[in-house]
């Protein structure tokens, strides 16, 4: 009867270990981009539906102060995962070779790079810049991509005053009527702008992508030691993720209570219209309606490291696209098709 007791008692505890490795769950650190606005929604989507949960990860989800922060994260290795700038991440592993990150889902298939201006200023497309103010952050991504605007469009930059003023004077100097322009990202200065009370039809959105910017914009990055040891990990992720998005294109008004639930201050027909715009403008491009969610253009990634190399000199050898971006991790190219 002892033998039987201990028997019972070695077949509970393996059962126990057994039952315990099933519901173990693989710890992720992720690192959004900025705070909890529309355009973080999808993460926090798949978080409250459980999405996360059933690929059997434990995902954290943390804030970060801008795009370079998330890039600095999982560099060092204290985050695992991050969403953020792919052009700023190119720049980092030419300064940081022996850390060779990567891309594995690209979300802002077009950047939200954007000059944003008031028509009774005179401003309709790049050439109307000429002659007149533009106020630019010297940090702002979007002025970073100044140069290459410029040469695309046959600005004679010459003719247009830059103006370095800070972010947060940015949109009222424009409202204020002290610029004519303002470079920053759509979903972002356009909105800031629309709610000081400027009248819509006054204010012009000037999307570099849609004058000769190749660039793509924020992606999914991994730290490569994670990528390496938890492959299966970070394609549950994604996997996830990608559910997770289709439903916040589905019913965006729905995923912004994932946003709201986290900021308080936020509010909802805001972070709603600037969610909207970023699916509209940023994320369901005509290029993923046609290639599916996460994935990139080879030759147009291409294209783009070139566009980088006019405003960037390279240490290095110049990246060529898979050096950058990582496609073995996405779901499947039926999973990731969209309307």
């Amino acid at each position: 009867m002892k033998h039987l007791n201990l028997s019972l008692g070695a077949a509970a505890l393996a059962l126990a270990i057994s039952g315990f490795a099933a519901n173990a769950q693989t710890p992720v650190k992720f690192s959004l981009d900025w705070k909890f606005e529309g355009t973080q929604a999808p993460f926090l989507v798949a978080a409250d539906k459980g999405y996360f949960k059933a690929e059997g990860l434990d995902v954290t989800i943390d804030t970060s102060s801008g795009s370079v922060e998330p890039i600095n994260r999982i560099a060092s290795g204290t985050y695992d995962m991050a969403f953020a700038d792919i052009n700023s991440m190119i720049k980092f592993r030419d300064q940081n070779p022996q850390i060779p990150l990567k891309a594995v889902y690209m979300i802002y298939n077009s950047p939200p790079f954007a000059i944003v201006g008031r028509k009774s200023k005179g401003i309709s497309d790049p050439k109307s810049l000429e002659g007149k103010k533009l106020g630019a952050p010297a940090p702002d991504g979007a002025y970073a991509q100044w140069p290459i605007f410029t040469a695309a469009n046959g600005i004679d930059a010459s003719k247009v005053t830059i103006m370095n003023i800070g972010f947060p004077v940015r949109e009222p100097m424009l409202v204020a009527g002290d610029v004519d322009a303002i470079t920053g990202f759509s979903f972002s200065s356009y909105i800031n702008v629309k709610y000081s009370g400027i009248p819509q039809d006054d204010i012009v959105v000037l999307l570099m992508s849609n004058y000769g910017l190749k660039l793509y914009g924020n992606a999914i990055m991994v730290n490569p030691k994670f990528a390496a040891e938890k492959p299966e990990a970070v394609k549950a992720f994604l996997r996830a993720f990608n559910k997770a998005i289709k439903d916040t294109a589905k019913d965006p008004a729905d995923a912004i209570a994932s946003v709201l639930k986290r900021n308080e201050v936020a509010k909802k027909d805001v972070e709603l219209d600037r969610l909207q715009i970023a699916l509209r403008d940023n994320i369901i491009t005509a290029e993923v309606k046609a290639n599916g969610l996460g994935g990139v253009d080879m030759d147009r990634l291409a294209k783009a490291i070139d566009q980088i190399a006019v405003t960037y000199k390279f240490k290095g050898d110049k990246p060529k696209p898979a050096d950058v971006f990582d496609a073995s991790f996405l779901p499947s190219a039926a999973e990731r098709k969209v309307q």
